[in-house]
């Protein structure tokens, strides 16, 4: 393995870049034919507070294309948007809580998902039978069997996907890619994908929370339990609470991911799975873990993932929680003569002295959207950058880091230390995060790392097999409550 100096490879590399709904009436476009250059595509944006309110305005923004139904249970989020929406075009739009309302109209073309998680692959799924196309965001399912019934879905109803994995569609990660499978830099070594960004505390609530008045919580939960509302804030921070989210590794962990499978050109996912971490410091609501790295294999190649939300004191000064890390994140790729170090906006490679022999110039995927359009109106589900299959892949390399941390047991440093030892970067990956932990004041014997078990993935069936499939293979699908409910038979 080429030697590297961790502590400079964190500080210089990445971070100096800046139920079934078949009997429905199919759309116009029923049969995914090429849409024509002067016809108007009509779409739908379901889950409008955050991301969706981007969506809306990045789709009525193009030539050609007309946002005409807004979705979301909570009305005073929907009733905004549409106050927004009528000022700044000044054009009329519907608005609507529950998407089946907007898969019943015969005039929309593409429905354009930006919910919580769990919501991502019914509303896919059901969106395909009722004949629309699809742009669904990242991490597109909330479980490895989701993910496997959007891509059977679109594949049935021949229905066009588009993932928002956008930096699929960024300038840098595509000519990284193009170089790296070319054999330009030689053979790839090791790789060493990240996110490294602090985020604070969500709290801690101890009786359940009322759900506001203005949301229909029926309609919010859908697929998912109708459980107590544990959570300070009702929006945004169920990202860390397994019901609905997925955790960093499922909320920024997926950009990275997805772009090295992008560059590496893979065509699935990894065989092997080992994964550590833990919610370290913070005493609140949150289930998922804030410091948390997996080493993963693919076809003999070793991949150390690291996603980390805490504070880093020691190493950039200021007192615990004062100072945090600058967000940082994406991936190292170690070859024979050369380490490409690319994240959001661009990257470059650099020789064995660490000067820069080339660089890579991104927009970050600018152009995402509009490949997706452009795949609407050729009718082939080839021309987009982030097809499902392909986003269903990296989604499931999230969940197999997952599944190993949540099928895992309290585990001294010592015995992590002796499940990373095989890997030189696993080991020093683990190190480092010590050393953060302990910046942050938190004693490792009293609050220690959870070991996931060593996995092995089928790729074929897509299910852990071995001793220790068991515990992992309980996370590869979610429970549904009906109506809201994903068949079998898509």
């Amino acid at each position: 393995m080429v030697q590297i100096n961790r502590r400079n490879f964190l500080k210089r590399s990445v971070s100096t870049v800046a139920g079934s709904y078949i009997g429905l009436s199919s759309c116009r476009s029923s049969n995914a034919q090429t849409i024509g250059a002067n016809d108007e595509i009509r779409v739908a944006v379901a889950g409008i507070r955050g991301r969706g309110g981007g969506h809306i305005n990045n789709f009525q923004g193009m030539k050609g294309v007309s946002v005409v139904a807004l979705c979301d249970p909570d009305s005073q989020v929907l009733d905004q948007r549409i106050t927004q929406f009528k000022k700044k075009y000044n054009l009329p739009v519907q608005g609507y809580a529950d998407v089946r309302k907007i898969l019943e109209r015969k005039d929309i073309d593409a429905l354009v998902i930006a919910t919580p998680n769990h919501w991502h692959a019914l509303m896919t799924v059901w969106a395909c039978q009722a004949g629309k196309h699809v742009y669904v965001e990242k991490p597109v399912s909330h479980s490895i069997w989701e993910g496997r019934k959007m891509v059977e879905a679109a594949r049935k109803y021949n229905r066009i996907v588009q993932a928002g994995t956008q930096q699929r569609s960024c300038p840098a990660v595509q000519t990284a890619a193009r170089d790296i499978q070319a054999g330009k830099y030689g053979k790839v070594l090791w790789i060493h994908c990240s996110k490294l960004g602090a985020r604070g505390s969500i709290g801690k609530v101890t009786t359940p929370q009322p759900v506001p008045s203005n949301i229909d919580y029926n309609l919010w939960a859908g697929p998912a339990p109708m459980t107590p509302v544990m959570r300070k804030q009702f929006h945004y921070d169920w990202h860390w609470q397994w019901n609905w989210g997925d955790g960093e590794m499922g909320n920024w962990g997926i950009h990275y991911i997805d772009d090295l499978r992008h560059m590496l050109g893979w065509n699935s996912i990894p065989t092997k799975i080992i994964a550590a971490g833990n919610r370290f410091a913070w005493d609140d609501n949150g289930e998922t873990p804030n410091m948390q790295f997996a080493l993963m294999e693919y076809d003999g190649l070793k991949v150390v993932v690291d996603i980390r939300n805490l504070p880093d004191p020691q190493r950039r000064g200021g007192k615990s929680g004062a100072v945090y890390l600058q967000s940082r994140g994406g991936n190292y790729i170690q070859c024979e003569h050369a380490s490409i170090r690319l994240s959001r906006g661009g990257g470059g490679a650099y020789d064995k002295d660490g000067k820069r022999i080339h660089q890579y110039k991104g927009d970050g995927g600018g152009s995402h959207v509009r490949n997706y359009i452009e795949a609407l109106r050729s009718g082939r589900r080839q021309d987009l950058n982030a097809e499902i299959e392909v986003c269903h892949f990296s989604t499931a390399m999230c969940h197999q880091a997952n599944a190993s941390f949540r099928a895992g047991r309290n585990a001294s440093v010592d015995q992590v230390r002796r499940n990373m030892k095989i890997h030189e970067d696993a080991l020093n990956t683990l190190n480092d995060m010590i050393e953060q932990i302990d910046g942050n004041g938190v004693d490792l014997k009293k609050t220690p790392f959870v070991l996931g078990p060593e996995l092995t993935f089928d790729r074929r069936t897509e299910q852990f097999v071995g001793p220790n499939a068991s515990p992992a293979n309980r996370y590869l699908k979610c429970s549904y409550r009906e109506p809201f409910v994903i068949h079998d038979n898509v």
